[in-house]
């Protein structure tokens, strides 16, 4: 049944289209998924002429064909997110629930009352972390091209976590938290050759070392959702932290701290992966990740 080394029989994990007859393939259901074209067919038609295929002793770039061998094969638009959604609705959902609450009990005066008093730092705070990845979204997204896609504003599974930006490149995946703080990030190590290493960050005098548990745990949910040997890499990116004019980039706990300017260059770099696998990733991801 299969016409060549570019042919697979194999399980659908998602339904597919038959590109010889255009019958719907339901998923788990057996059908011969094409490599090189990234289609599938029905069983029944048996092709004796398989498709070209490449020479095995013709080196390229690591495609990585089984992140996506049976996933989706139409060629669909993938959607990126917007940078910022969910962290914006929930600072809108709060300052109008605020407004209502003091033209309720104030209805004369409630307006005046408004005009004069501030928002509360734990409804600001969506406000800023919104702005946060607002700004980088949009320095990213000037990025966006065949070997950079992106996804933003992601849901974790049974989490009310999201994940800011993911970037797929051609040297691996980068899970971004984006982070509009004041102050200069820095990493301050105690202890060592007598008591435990202890790595923590702070910005300023702000003790914000929980910032790399967080990354963390994020970048345990893609490397999942991948399921495959990706390189896959945690970023603590401060959009507007202070910095010097020398250096300033530190890692810890294998996870970067940084600014755009630095980060940039690390999505624009040469990797193994070819524009078709960084594609396939890119679908899988926003499957397994919907926007927030």
């Amino acid at each position: 049944m299969q016409g060549g080394p570019d042919e697979k029989v194999m399980r659908l994990r998602y339904a597919g289209t038959c590109r010889v007859c255009g019958a719907g393939i339901p998923e788990k259901t057996q059908a011969v998924y094409e490599r090189q074209t990234k289609t599938v067919r029905c069983l029944s038609h048996d092709m004796t002429v398989p498709p070209e295929s490449t020479s095995a002793t013709d080196a390229g770039p690591v495609t990585l064909e089984g992140v996506m061998e049976a996933g989706p094969v139409a060629n669909a638009v993938v959607e990126p997110g917007t940078a910022g959604a969910s962290a914006r609705r929930e600072f809108e959902r709060r300052k109008a629930k605020r407004e209502q609450r003091i033209r309720t009990q104030h209805p004369r005066i409630g307006g005046f009352l408004l005009a004069i008093s501030e928002e509360r730092q734990s409804t600001t705070a969506w406000d800023t972390g919104a702005l946060g990845e607002e700004k980088l979204g949009k320095g990213l997204d000037r990025l966006a091209c065949d070997t950079i896609k992106l996804l933003h504003d992601r849901r974790i599974p049974r989490s009310k976590a999201n994940i800011d930006h993911i970037a797929m490149t051609a040297n691996g995946v980068y899970v971004i938290d984006a982070k509009k703080y004041r102050g200069r990030p820095q990493l301050k190590i105690e202890g060592g050759i007598l008591r435990p290493r202890v790595e923590r960050l702070l910005v300023g005098s702000r003790d914000c070392t929980k910032l790399v548990d967080g990354v963390l745990k994020q970048v345990d949910v893609v490397r999942a959702a991948l399921a495959e040997d990706v390189p896959v890499r945690g970023v603590l990116c401060f959009v507007e932290a202070d910095r010097p004019l020398i250096g300033g980039a530190f890692t810890t706990r294998d996870v970067q701290a940084l600014w755009p300017k630095k980060l940039y260059p690390q999505l624009q770099a040469e990797g193994p992966l070819s524009a078709e696998a960084m594609d396939d990733i890119h679908r899988h991801l926003a499957k397994a990740l919907p926007a927030a």
